[in-house]
């Protein structure tokens, strides 16, 4: 099967539309416009590369409501990278970020209902949710202090370790906690971005997101390294070791 191009045309429309927009009203800067061309041009080039890794994929209603949360994130990156140039539009990028936000968990639940769910499609809103985040802790920083950026940067940095290790790459077993964990981010992201809490208490909050994601992360780094030294202590001919049960997770 080949790539299905219709969505991807369609979405670079929308995303080249998105950008126009924001530059006839907010008037984004020097910084915006690159920093959007850029990361549209990024996305659509790896998006395209994952759907011919996945060519039994077909595009679905789900897939289009990741898409389109994908592409409001393109304008919020825009208008971070204008906010770090010190040409800030906080409404606008509030807005684009809150509408994202809002529609997290629509495309999870229009897959379960259609019977479309998908590794591309979890894979997908995984990483619409991780670049939503890494844009708004930079923006952020530019007003709570830099150290906030650490919030969207643990995915990443969980990524780049699992080159070296690549025993992190692991299944691991369902857990209700990483889902509120993952989901109270963006939650904290945008409610701290919107400058509605003073400053020590949205400091706070990140400090205490920051503070989840170590314990999270962690614990599934500790699930994942028991069973790598099980698995190197078992016998050669034990063959391949099964994934411990999800209910010792929880």
């Amino acid at each position: 099967m080949t790539v299905p191009a219709r969505p991807l045309v369609l979405g670079g429309i929308v995303q080249a539309t998105v950008l126009l927009l924001l530059g006839a009203t907010v008037g984004l800067g020097a910084a915006g416009w690159p920093a959007g061309i850029v990361f549209a041009a990024g996305t659509w080039t790896l998006l395209g590369r994952s759907l011919e890794h996945h060519h039994g994929h077909r595009w679905g209603l789900a897939d289009t409501v990741t898409f389109g949360r994908l592409i409001l994130t393109g304008g919020v990156i825009a208008l971070t990278a204008d906010a770090v140039a010190g040409n800030t539009h906080h409404v606008a990028l509030i807005g684009l970020a809150a509408v994202s936000l809002a529609c997290d968990g629509l495309d999870g639940q229009i897959a379960r209902r259609t019977g479309t769910t998908s590794e591309f499609g979890a894979r997908f809103d995984m990483e619409a949710d991780s670049v939503l985040a890494i844009a708004l802790s930079v923006y952020l920083g530019t007003t709570l202090g830099w150290w906030a950026v650490g919030i969207g940067l643990f995915r990443y940095a969980y990524v780049l370790a699992s080159y070296p290790m690549p025993w992190l790459n692991g299944a691991l077993p369902p857990r209700f906690s990483r889902k509120v964990v993952a989901a109270s981010q963006g939650a904290v992201l945008v409610v701290t971005s919107a400058g509605l809490l003073p400053v020590p208490l949205a400091q706070a909050c990140i400090a205490v997101s920051i503070a989840s994601l170590v314990w999270s992360f962690g614990k599934d780094v500790r699930w994942l390294w028991r069973r790598e030294s099980l698995r190197r202590e078992a016998p050669w001919w034990s063959g391949s070791l099964e994934p411990e049960p999800a209910a010792t997770t929880v």
